[in-house]
Formats: C-alpha cells, structure tokens, sequence
C-alpha cells in the first residue's frame, strides 16, 4: 500500500514569479495579479497543474508574473490556444488572461466559441475601456464620443457589453468585478474557478495613464453604494447608501423604486443566479450607469451544462474502443498516395 505524500502549503509568495512586473505605477492590473495570487493557495492544487494563457495586451503579461506554467500567445487567441490545452490535458486547470481589446476585437471570434462549448476554463476579461499597450486608442468597449488619438472627434462606434455577450452566447458562469473592491474580487476569482465548464469574468479595471478614472462611478466611496448593485443569490434587488432603493420589474423592463413609499421587498425582482433560462441575467447585463441604473457586480449565471472537454475526451476513448489506439504511420500512407518527383 502506497502512502501519498501531502501536497505542501503554499502561500501568496509561492505564486508569485521572479519577473519584475512592468504596469504603470497604480495600474488597475495590480490589484487582480494581487488577489490571483492570494486565491491559487486556498484551490489545493500545485502549481505544476495551473496555467495561464493570455493573447496580446497589458494584461497578457500576466503569465510572466504567474510562477505557474504559461504561455503568451498571439493577439486575439488565447481561448483557442487554452481550448487545445485543456482538450489534452484535462487535469490541468487553465485561466484565461484578456482584455477588452484581445478579447472582443480580433479574439471576438474565438472568445465566443469558446464560452458556447462550455470548455472548463477561467476567462478574466481585463476591462479599461481603452487600448492601454498601445498608447491610448478607443477599444470595442469604449463609450460613443469617446476622443482618444484614433478617435479624435469621438468614437461613433456602438460600445459592446462584454457579460452581454458572454450570456447571449450561453455562458455557464458569468460575473463582474471591480479592481478596486479587493475583498469581492476574491471572491469572485474563486467562484470562478471552482466553476466547472467556461468562467467568465469582467473586472472594471482602471489605466490610469490613458484612461484614468473611467470607471470613477463604480468606485468613488461617495457615489459607488448608489451605482453599483452587489448580487446576491435568492435575494431581491436592493442598492443605495440607506439600503432604500430596488429594481423590480415593470412588464419586461427593469425600473428603480423606492422603498417604503407602497413598495415592499417582495415587489422587488429576486436574483436568482441558477436559471438554466438565460434572459433575467441578460437583462441584469444590459444596466447600465449612463441609462440611470445601478450596475450589477457579483454572479449573474452559475449553471451546470456538458462540458466540450470532457465530450471530445469521451468520443476519443470510444473511437479507441471501437478501431483501436491508431497508428501515424499507417494514418499517412492510408488511401492514395503518389511521389512528387
């Protein structure tokens, strides 16, 4: 009988590479490689089983400052280099690293047949609103009339909404976070990661060179209790400084209210993060600050459905069942073959 030996408890410092890590002092990016580093600890895994994987951008450096295996990929495909990943190696567990520029412009493609497959990934999208690495153009999620050097007269591009995304392609585990709001970042990378199938999480996270403050609403302790809304499974939709406001329903449109004015807790909409039904998580998605709602922080969607990587893994094993392990050798002389001469 064999005694396996305990894994060693490892702490924040163990994760942490010894690269120099190269962000603009107070980058929002800190924060997220900070608490990555605190959560990988409590998961019990070795860091010979974590990978990160990330496209082009600020934040893809991450995987430099990650002493986990890595790869940084090129613009736009890291899902699918993590997809090849994950379908031949299912024991490991594989993070995504993106932003909102390699992620939904020229990795929109690839981002949105990962998340549809349900591959059992993490994907953190590192939003900022802006294209930070290469110096300050507008990005897919920039807001209309946004100037920025490639936009010098205002963007006129509509924004995308990238968790509107993600449920619209019917993402398993969707969620948002703020740099800034350490303790539920935490939380939320750790959600993400006992997840099994695609996580998906945004984090509004701040450049403060090219783009600073763009998100100053969603973290200025004077206003930030009256414009965002932390969800809570099974619990109604109740935000603001006294704890006084709410979101209920008004036919098929969401509406803000009053508590105490004729309006009790049980008219308010219930969060109800377990919905196989996609649409209340949309509609949670699609509010909006500049539209006078609260924006939502917290899991929008956790739910349970096939997983792409463990399917291709089982009709692998059938086909072998069925024809044998295979050979290379006879796969590339099989058919016709002819000489080039």
């Amino acid at each position: 009988m064999s005694i396996e030996t305990p894994l060693p408890v490892l702490k924040p410092a163990d994760f942490a590479s010894d690269q120099d890590v190269r962000w603009c002092p107070g980058c929002g990016d800190y924060s997220i490689l900070a608490q990555m580093k605190k959560v990988l600890p409590t998961l019990g895994l070795p860091r010979e089983k974590i990978v990160f994987i990330s496209g082009i951008g600020c934040s893809s450096r991450f995987p430099y400052y990650m002493n986990t295996y890595g790869m940084h990929s090129i613009h736009g495909r890291a899902p699918a280099v993590a997809t090849g990943l994950k379908s031949t190696r299912p024991d490991l567990q594989v993070w995504v690293v993106t932003g909102d520029g390699d992620g939904l412009s020229i990795g929109g493609n690839h981002l949105m047949h990962c998340i549809r497959r349900n591959m059992d990934l993490n994907i953190i999208l590192f939003n900022n609103r802006i294209y930070g690495l290469t110096k300050g153009q507008y990005s897919p999620t920039s807001p209309l009339g946004k100037k920025t050097k490639s936009t010098p007269m205002g963007a006129i591009d509509n924004p995308l909404h990238p968790l509107s995304i993600a449920i619209g392609a019917e993402a398993t585990f969707v969620a948002r976070s703020i740099d800034t709001n350490i303790k539920h970042l935490s939380e939320m990378l750790k959600r993400a990661a006992e997840h099994r199938g695609t996580a998906f999480l945004e984090v509004y996270q701040n450049c403060n060179v090219f783009n600073d403050g763009a998100w100053e609403y969603a973290t200025n302790r004077q206003t930030k209790l009256e414009t965002t809304l932390e969800l809570q499974h099974g619990k109604p939709l109740i935000f603001g400084k006294d704890r006084d406001k709410g979101i209920r329903l008004n036919g098929l449109d969401p509406e803000v209210v009053e508590l105490g004015k004729g309006i009790k807790e049980d008219d308010l909409l219930f969060h109800d993060e377990k919905s196989p039904e996609p649409s209340l998580a949309y509609l949670l998605s699609r509010m909006r600050y500049e539209d006078g709602f609260p924006e939502p922080i917290g899991v929008f969607r956790s739910v349970k459905a096939p997983q792409y990587d463990e399917m291709i893994n089982a009709q692998v094993e059938e086909a072998r069942k069925q024809h044998g392990k295979g050979n290379l050798d006879d796969l590339f002389n099989a058919g016709e073959t002819w000489d080039v001469k």
